[in-house]
């Protein structure tokens, strides 16, 4: 089936505000998340489930075990959550990122420059998929002749990330 082509758009307010998890090990994931990443920990219930957020927010990732604990990650070829990207504001935060992941021994799946932004890729503790990434300001962004985005991969320099301050 074919998207409407006459339909008004979404109003551009609109933002994606939380994302949750199904974990298998609710303690994992917050040394993980809180003790690498640096989220902080806004509430939490029990064995079961734990809010985090960044700066105060009521929570941005929800991790929880009420479907998953002791699970194993989905198999590759199944449907689901490819991978939960993380925003952050500058090209500083996202190096500061870089640095706890390679202090805590975390590998990347991959870091790559798109044009419009800058991603880090890795798995968290069940392996769900996470973008750690920044955007570019707009005014940035690789268009082609005609105005339209032109989005591209290439290889990220960590080198060049690790010496941003």
């Amino acid at each position: 089936m074919n998207p409407p082509t006459n339909t008004k758009p979404i109003d551009p307010r609109v933002g994606i505000g939380h994302v949750h998890l199904k974990v298998a090990d609710l303690e994992r994931a917050l040394k993980f998340y809180v003790g690498v990443l640096g989220f902080e920990l806004q509430q939490r219930f029990g064995s079961q489930a734990a809010f985090i957020s960044a700066g105060g927010y009521h929570h941005h990732l929800g991790l929880n075990t009420w479907e998953s604990k002791g699970g194993n990650p989905p198999p590759p070829g199944t449907t689901g959550l490819y991978h939960v990207a993380i925003l952050y504001p500058t090209r500083a935060t996202l190096a500061d990122a870089l640095r706890r992941l390679l202090a805590a021994g975390v590998e990347l799946d991959g870091a790559a420059d798109h044009g419009v932004s800058e991603a880090l890729y890795l798995r968290d503790p069940d392996g769900n998929g996470v973008e750690l990434y920044r955007d570019r300001p707009k005014e940035q962004w690789p268009r082609t002749p005609g105005g339209e985005l032109a989005m591209f991969t290439r290889a990220l320099d960590l080198d060049g990330l690790l010496a941003e301050k």
